[in-house]
């Protein structure tokens, strides 16, 4: 589907027979877990040319990219896991602060609304739909999956999930960009290749704009991925924004 998915990752879904990976869902999580001082079994790591997906460590609360709840401008939001919550980043470095960056520069006037929580799944983010809702943006960049991915979750059940997020945030009358993401290869071809389909099934399905990989250029490059070879760094969600950016001028207006 994309070059750099196929090599081997901040983006889900299960068709028989290919649900059933609650060995490296569980080795994952019991990875997490240990975070919290609980003891984990040694997880498989992807080689140094495996782009892994965004396993999200503890979850943290969404920010704003500018907070400030009096600004008229109209909303974007980037709603999803850690890859948009920024995770290993100090505060200002996350890709939705510099998207809000690049569009001020470009004379765009809204404002970003950063709504990750790190560690979410597709199904934390069908919770979060009414306070997404009550925002009343304009343009929603939805990037989940790649926890479900990680945990090896069914592909049936994340793509229900995923559907009710797109669909529901659409008939709002939001515009919606949808984020896609991919697994290791040690997930196996199958379920990877049902993975990565379930973003461009929905695209198609919801007539949406489809990053077909939001860590594209940045995974693999040097300075780019934080030392967990899962999140970017500050320069990696530059460089993400940018990656995005062409996908929501068509959608909005100076």
């Amino acid at each position: 589907m994309r070059k750099l998915s196929f090599v081997f990752i901040l983006v889900a879904l299960c068709l028989p027979p290919t649900g059933c990976r609650t060995d490296k869902g569980s080795a994952r999580s019991s990875e997490l877990d240990s975070r919290n001082g609980a003891p984990a079994p040694e997880a498989p790591q992807p080689s140094a040319a495996e782009p892994p997906a965004p396993a999200d460590p503890a979850p943290a609360p969404a920010t704003s990219a500018t907070a400030n709840a009096n600004d008229p401008r109209p909303l974007i939001v980037c709603f999803g896991d850690s890859l948009t919550a920024g995770f290993g980043t100090e505060a200002g470095q996350t890709y939705p602060d510099y998207l809000q960056s690049s569009l001020d520069a470009q004379g765009y006037h809204y404002r970003v609304v950063n709504q990750g929580i790190s560690g979410n799944t597709t199904k934390d983010g069908i919770s979060r739909l009414d306070t997404i809702l009550a925002l009343h943006p304009a343009v929603i960049i939805v990037e989940f999956g790649g926890n479900d991915g990680l945990r090896g979750l069914p592909i049936s059940d994340s793509r229900v999930n995923l559907d009710k997020i797109v669909s529901t945030l659409k008939a709002s009358g939001a515009k919606i960009v949808l984020a896609g993401i991919t697994l290791p290869p040690d997930y196996g071809p199958d379920y990877i290749q049902q993975f990565d389909a379930t973003y461009s099934l929905l695209a198609k399905k919801y007539r949406v704009p489809l990053i077909p990989f939001i860590l594209q250029g940045v995974f693999g490059t040097p300075g780019m991925m934080q030392r967990d070879r899962t999140h970017a760094t500050a320069a990696g969600n530059k460089l993400v924004a940018q990656n995005i950016l062409p996908y929501i001028q068509p959608l909005i207006k100076k």
